[in-house]
């Protein structure tokens, strides 16, 4: 009878293991300790540190699972000796749904009715119509054109691979100063690496419409802080909302939190209550391939880092 021992593990947030536990079981496999395992659910993004010890256990370890999309904790480890998967597009609907939540309240003016104590003069840009820009070509690009569609936006994608992406217009990265110019919204959804870190620094920041929002859901390294605060200041765009920061979290009196037309939002487009089900539903699924020889979804290139 052939098994599939797959290992989950570390052990260190119970709810995040139970639920893991539990997929794999439903996906075909036979759970097992690390030490009998041909592969491994990694179960708390949080305990990097631990990683070494636990895999060098694993001898027999082929292939790993990292729950997160963003693997920059883990990607030293990359290497060619294992097949790593991760949570690319897993999370991509809870994220797209808060970029429409931060897009609508940037240029609807949420931020100035809010803490507002009297009667406000109407501002605000409509989303209908608009043309958007998005940096990323993955599964939040996707998703995020999904649920636009009932806008009529105008989309424009830059992306590493010149393959169409639904109804965007796609450029390459080498063009993104003329992608984001006369967009009136600007997303940043890519994963962050050594060609995307710094990428929006005040070059890409004088390109964008001076009536344009950036909405970040990336990471916070893909910002240059003091470049977004001094285009804040000097009104070179209309503002900006930030699901993610640098550092992060945000201390407590960082500039960031009092700039003018400034959204911040503590890294909650997805949260481990939106996400777990959805990872758990990505690893029943990749079980269920690795069990059956099948190609696995969410596949991380060690040399690109993601």
């Amino acid at each position: 009878m052939t098994t599939h021992p797959i290992a989950v593990a570390p052990a260190s947030r119970p709810r995040m293991f139970e639920a893991l536990a539990v997929a794999v079981s439903e996906g075909g496999g036979d759970l097992v300790g690390v030490d009998e395992a041909q592969a491994l659910i990694w179960a708390d993004p949080a305990s990097v540190d631990d990683f070494p010890a636990i895999i060098a256990r694993g001898t027999g370890i082929r292939w790993i699972q990292l729950p997160y999309a963003g693997i920059e904790p883990f990607a030293h480890h990359l290497d060619r000796e294992h097949l790593w998967t991760c949570g690319k597009g897993v999370y991509a609907t809870p994220v797209a749904e808060h970029v429409v939540t931060l897009a609508l309240a940037g240029l609807r003016g949420l931020h100035r009715y809010i803490p507002a104590t009297e009667w406000a003069a109407p501002i605000g840009t409509n989303l209908v119509g608009a043309t958007v820009a998005i940096i990323g070509g993955g599964g939040i690009a996707s998703e995020l054109i999904r649920l636009l569609t009932p806008f009529d936006v105008a989309v424009r994608v830059v992306r590493r691979r010149p393959e169409p992406l639904l109804d965007a217009v796609v450029y390459a990265p080498a063009d993104r100063f003329e992608a984001v110019r006369g967009a009136h919204l600007v997303v940043i959804a890519c994963a962050l690496t050594a060609e995307t870190t710094g990428i929006v620094d005040h070059r890409f920041l004088a390109a964008m419409d001076p009536n344009a929002w950036l909405v970040n859901v990336g990471r916070g390294g893909h910002v240059v802080v003091d470049d977004l605060l001094t285009a804040l200041d000097e009104g070179t765009i209309a503002g900006a909302a930030l699901d993610v920061t640098d550092p992060e979290p945000l201390p407590a009196g960082h500039p960031l939190w009092t700039a003018p037309h400034c959204i911040i939002t503590p890294h909650v487009a997805n949260t481990p209550e939106l996400g777990l089900p959805l990872l758990a539903d990505r690893v029943r699924d990749n079980v269920a391939r690795w069990c059956r020889g099948d190609e696995l979804i969410g596949l991380v290139d060690p040399v690109a880092g993601y």
